[in-house]
């Protein structure tokens, strides 16, 4: 989960890599809920390059993340292929290949009495590759992704003894944007959302064990000016859908975030969370730090800026 998710958008939609016109990176570290003990946190690192005219991108997506005692490691290499649609618009079509790495440190933990779930530490690398489609001109984009498509068992089959346990499931991403002057080019305005969904095709699914999965429907909803091409402000909602009993509409966040794009190329940026939900007494929020630069920025071969 990254409030910044238009910084980072390698790391989930692999049809992005060299859709920007030159090469950037692009280092992001999340804390998710401030003060809470065991609470998730997350860093990616992003590379992307157009190669061959523009029409082919190439890149490379790593990540860690971790919640309590278990981690996730990953390391995806990126192809993607542009294809002309207009003069100004392309469909690009992108896939990932790498390698996650699953760890959980049973043994950091403190267990009232005997429970053989959390006896031995548990460690399982996990190949994996991503698809996604990606639309984008000068003003608008909007993308459909599966950055992981293999469903794994987090724990060796031979190892399973009770009827439920940990899977890594595979995720679908969505989401769309568009970017509208407000002041001629000095002062534009970007509206986009972003959702994300575990489980969508349940008809594909053959393990009954699984076939109750709680997790919501999450979505992100983003409003952001950009200020001479230079300074971004941007203010978001965050909610979840179908949340564990059924219907249940789940608020979760008000955030506030801003990005500044130094000549050189250096991109700083920086995002807060306002708690909204059950939670906000136990944590102020949460926040985003981010740091990114675009090579040959401002070169005359590049005709427009990106604002995506």
């Amino acid at each position: 989960m990254f409030t910044k998710y238009m910084w980072n958008t390698l790391s989930y939609n692999p049809a992005f890599a060299g859709s920007r016109d030159f090469m950037n990176f692009g280092l992001l570290h999340r804390t998710q809920y401030v003060n809470v003990d065991g609470a998730p946190n997350s860093q990616t690192f992003t590379f992307d390059t157009p190669i061959r005219s523009e029409k082919v991108g190439v890149g490379l997506n790593m990540f860690h993340d971790q919640i309590g005692v278990s981690r996730h490691y990953g390391a995806y290499a990126v192809y993607a292929y542009h294809i002309p649609l207009t003069k100004k618009a392309r469909l690009s079509i992108g896939i990932q290949g790498g390698v996650t790495r699953f760890q959980a440190d049973y043994s950091e933990l403190s267990v009232r009495g005997s429970d053989v779930a959390f006896m031995n530490n548990v460690g399982r690398n996990m190949g994996n590759f991503g698809l996604s489609l990606y639309y984008y001109n000068e003003r608008a984009y909007a993308f459909f992704s599966i950055p992981h498509f293999v469903e794994h068992d987090l724990r060796e089959f031979e190892d399973i003894t009770t009827d439920f346990y940990s899977r890594y499931y595979r995720n679908y991403y969505a989401g769309a944007g568009v970017i509208m002057p407000v002041v001629g080019d000095d002062i534009m305005f970007r509206p986009s959302f972003l959702i994300k969904k575990v489980r969508l095709f349940k008809g594909i699914r053959t393990e009954e064990t699984f076939e109750n999965v709680n997790a919501p429907t999450a979505l992100d909803v983003d409003l952001s000016f950009l200020f001479y091409e230079k300074l971004w402000l941007g203010a978001a909602f965050r909610t979840a859908f179908e949340a564990f009993d059924g219907d249940r509409t789940s608020n979760s966040s008000v955030n506030i975030w801003s990005n500044y794009v130094l000549k050189n190329g250096l991109r700083l940026g920086v995002a807060y969370d306002f708690t909204i939900n059950e939670l906000r007494s136990e944590t102020p929020g949460s926040f985003e730090l981010f740091i990114g630069y675009e090579f040959n920025y401002r070169k005359s071969k590049i005709a427009t800026p990106r604002y995506f």
